[in-house]
């Protein structure tokens, strides 16, 4: 299995012409982030996690000819913006793209995007189907998913597990039973805004404190904002087995 990283950043941390920080004035390309995505590869089935603004530039950055389906953390617009762009791989594709959420993001998507879903569509608006996760493990061609609950503050959000990898974005609070689909879990991608605490994201010491709680082979952080610091310098403080994750960034698990 395969993991590629598509995007790292959040809308906080995407590098601006007027903002004059170090990590967006910086030449390293490991502190130019797309917003957080994901892609999944297991034999011939491709997977996406979340599709936010910039999911156009990441299929055409990793030259993503085929996609399978694609899965949906939750609803904010950095996670979902980029759904209208579905429409090309319907075209080489020839079908609707599936697409998996739970019943409140789903109902987000409808609202977000009335005119894929209404009944006398516009010709050449996107095709999707809608899938519902409800919690359970399920499957999408032969890769197993395993859903897991985490919190975004208050917001209920999900997390996933693919044999052993573990992806957890936009949270800073998993339940102590959700915590045991990850046991055994031997390479763990998991959020980090901050080295401060933040509201609705876990900070890198909690990320780190998680990390040492699971005892993964290795782990990434990712949604990272340019308040985290320059690449180079925070990878210098983490332990041997974490990395701050980078777009373009490839794991095999």
């Amino acid at each position: 299995m395969k993991l590629t990283f598509l995007g790292t950043g959040t809308s906080q941390g995407v590098p601006v012409i007027a903002c004059k920080c170090p990590v967006c004035q910086s030449d390293d390309a490991r502190d130019k982030r797309l917003r957080t995505a994901a892609l999944i590869e297991h034999n011939n089935s491709s997977i996406l996690i979340d599709a936010g603004p910039d999911f156009r530039q990441q299929m055409l950055n990793a030259k993503v000819d085929q996609l399978n389906a694609i899965l949906i953390t939750h609803e904010h617009r950095d996670h979902i913006a980029g759904i209208d762009d579905v429409r090309a791989f319907n075209f080489i594709n020839k079908r609707p793209m599936d697409i998996w959420a739970e019943e409140r993001v789903q109902n987000a998507l409808k609202n977000d995007f009335s005119y894929i879903f209404t009944e006398n569509k516009y010709p050449g608006a996107p095709e999707v189907n809608l899938h519902n996760i409800d919690g359970l493990p399920f499957y999408i061609n032969e890769v197993k998913v395993i859903p897991i609950r985490a919190f975004h503050y208050k917001m209920p959000v999900f997390g996933f597990r693919f044999e052993n990898l573990t992806y957890i974005t936009d949270a800073n609070f998993i339940p102590e039973e959700e915590k045991e689909k990850m046991v055994g879990t031997q390479y763990l991608v998991i959020n980090a805004l901050r080295k401060q605490k933040h509201i609705s994201h876990f900070s890198l010491p909690e990320a780190l404190k998680l990390i040492n709680e699971l005892s993964p082979r290795k782990a990434f952080i990712t949604h990272i904002s340019h308040q985290m610091g320059l690449y180079a310098d925070v990878q210098q403080e983490l332990p041997e087995n974490v990395c701050l994750a980078y777009d373009g960034l490839t794991i095999e698990t």
